[in-house]
């Protein structure tokens, strides 16, 4: 079965986003832990997380992925905004147990002038701090399409990152198809090269998640521009041997292509129609 969702907006809650997952044919989904752009995340309710945790249940939902917002940066240059990444993620992660084994992706962050390694050095502490032996929730590294000085432009850097991590049975990865590709990872010539690479720098058994995007740009861009499903430089043959990669093939897939539900609905479909397809992508 594929494991296959979207991106909802949990400003009505937990059960209406399940709903609307059950709706459009998804088994899972991800969402924003609070506004994308910052700011304090709604008041739990648990009536409605007990309903959602029900309804999950009974469709055999697969655990959904959260997301931080956008302007969690943990290596910022200025100790306030490093200090709102600590809290915001130290908030997200305390409300995330309500969701048991629950996933939780964030952008790494850019080091802002700073250097990589300083970054590097940033992002690891914060999560040194906040990662609990307790917690049932696994923190994911997003990879990144390198533009800025963004931190987690290649795998090598999130590598880093997880070496300096203690609790690091909490850590995995959320490789973006997009920021991949535009990072310069050839995924529609040398997919299996790529994922080989990962296997050797970071290890396949840390990946536990696939955003998949096609791309505005061509690979090597480094823009972080996201397309609709087989309307971009990766294209439909690329996308369907990447969710039927025996590597890939068992994990979530989480669509953040540019559409409304109607056209998630639409790519949903095509790639549980694609995921029957076994050719062999390496040929």
């Amino acid at each position: 079965m594929l494991k296959i969702g979207c991106h909802l907006s949990c400003a009505k809650g937990f059960l209406a986003m399940g709903k609307e997952a059950v709706k459009i044919g998804a088994n899972t989904f991800q969402f924003f832990t609070r506004n994308p752009r910052g700011g304090k995340a709604k008041d739990l309710d648990q009536q409605d997380i007990a309903a959602y945790l029900a309804l999950a249940e009974e469709h055999g939902f697969f655990p959904a992925l959260a997301h931080a917002p956008y302007t969690l940066n943990a290596c910022a240059a200025e100790e306030r905004i490093r200090e709102f990444a600590r809290q915001t993620m130290q908030d997200d992660l305390r409300r995330l147990e309500y969701l048991p084994g629950s996933m939780y992706n964030f952008h790494p962050g850019s080091h802002v002038k700073q250097g990589p390694e300083k970054g590097i050095e940033l992002i690891a502490a914060q999560l040194n701090e906040l990662l609990q032996p307790t917690q049932s929730t696994t923190v994911l590294l997003e990879t990144m399409a390198g533009k800025g000085s963004e931190v987690g432009r290649n795998f090598e850097e999130l590598r880093a990152i997880l070496d300096r991590v203690e609790l690091s049975d909490k850590m995995g990865v959320c490789l973006d198809t997009c920021h991949v590709s535009d990072s310069g990872y050839d995924l529609v010539h040398r997919l299996d090269e790529v994922l080989d690479t990962f296997d050797q720098v970071i290890g396949l058994s840390r990946l536990r998640a696939v955003h998949l995007n096609d791309s505005m740009n061509p690979v090597g861009s480094h823009k972080d521009r996201h397309q609709k499903l087989g309307e971009g430089t990766i294209g439909l043959d690329a996308l369907r041997c990447i969710i039927n990669h025996p590597s890939l093939r068992s994990l979530p897939f989480y669509l953040e292509t540019p559409n409304d539900l109607e056209g998630y609905a639409r790519e949903i479909a095509l790639m549980k129609s694609l995921y029957r397809d076994q050719q062999n992508c390496s040929e």
